[in-house]
């Protein structure tokens, strides 16, 4: 699969004595001590990782653990201070004013948690924004801004203010605006932390959902465990300014590197926010009967528990076109649950 973003050794210091705090943070020193020693805050510390196309990769942390500051310095927001970064073929450190500036206009887009939406821009005009700085016609750019807001579920908006439009309907607009463009990858920081926790699950739902169909690449930034779940092909969890662990969900939950991500795991919502087709097994190990209740690759394994638990009998976990992909069965679904109980 090929290979959207990858970032190797990355690290971002602020502070004037960077490479004394960079050796003392080689040694294993806190973050405490190397501000008291030199004065330097190392937020990010020697991270290293991939993104594949059409992956949703999570950063995971706690206030101050470095994941806004680590997505900012990979679409160069800020500099880093040390490291390598690549991101749809452009190695980053080596790009002047202008290939960057491309490379955002076309190829990379960012939402944020604070909409930054334009106050006196009507909504289409607002998710066309990027597609006007590219030079695109009036009626070209309006038509596309068109599409993109049915497919975040805001068809006939596009006449109204940001304004008069609910925290989460803005939120769905700055992210119409970042698919407007069609961006080969998608950054995330934080964007549904200031919303209500209703409004925030639909904004997850909508996500997923637009991420089975069009299949982008995502580096999503979350404080929120369960959300991280949720959206996640893979996870980091960040601490520190570095990586604790990176993996699945289901191996986040079930192998959990040390203590430190074992505390995030233990309540978990694990058959809320794990799709069932994390736990399916192949196809090709069952003799499939015609009356196996079903479900879908994205449904949680709580849509799943009312059969498995009541008919004894496996699950079809089927595709988009409803055809089986897996098998659900009852001891896979138990196991982890009595674990994440434990």
């Amino acid at each position: 699969m090929d290979r959207i973003v990858s970032v190797s050794g990355l690290w971002k210091i602020f502070g004037k004595k960077v490479d004394a705090a960079r050796d003392l943070a080689s040694t294993g020193a806190e973050r405490e001590q190397i501000q008291s020693e030199t004065g330097c805050l190392v937020a990010v510390r020697d991270v290293s990782f991939e993104v594949s196309a059409g992956e949703t990769f999570v950063v995971m942390g706690l206030s101050g653990s470095g994941k806004s500051t680590l997505v900012r310095c990979i679409s160069r927001l800020i500099e880093p201070t040390y490291g390598d970064m690549e991101v749809c073929g452009t190695v980053l450190a080596d790009a002047g004013e202008a290939e960057l500036r491309e490379l955002r206009r076309s190829k990379m887009a960012m939402v944020f948690q604070h909409f930054g939406l334009f106050g006196h821009r009507r909504v289409i005009d607002n998710v066309a924004y990027g597609l006007e700085v590219q030079g695109v016609g009036r009626d070209e750019r309006h038509e596309r801004a068109r599409e993109v807001l049915a497919t975040v579920g805001l068809d006939g908006w596009g006449d109204h203010y940001p304004q008069q439009l609910s925290g989460g309907m803005q939120q769905r607009v700055g992210l119409a605006r970042a698919l407007a463009v069609e961006p080969e990858v998608l950054f995330f920081d934080e964007p549904f932390s200031a919303l209500d926790p209703l409004i925030r699950r639909d904004m997850q739902d909508e996500l997923v959902a637009l991420q089975h169909e069009l299949q982008r690449t995502i580096v999503f930034i979350t404080h929120d465990f369960a959300e991280a779940l949720r959206l996640a092909d893979r996870i980091a969890i960040m601490r520190d300014g570095a990586f604790t662990q990176v993996g699945t969900p289901l191996e986040i939950l079930t192998q959990p590197a040390d203590d430190y991500v074992r505390a995030f795991t233990q309540d978990a919502p694990i058959a809320k926010v794990l799709p069932a087709s994390s736990l399916m097994r192949p196809l090709d190990d069952a003799v499939v009967e015609d009356d196996w209740p079903r479900t879908t690759e994205t449904a949680t394994l709580e849509t799943a528990l009312p059969h498995l638990l009541s008919e004894h009998r496996p699950v079809l976990v089927c595709n988009a076109a409803g055809d089986p992909v897996g098998v659900l069965h009852q001891d896979d679904v138990a196991a982890i649950l009595e674990r994440n109980l434990r």
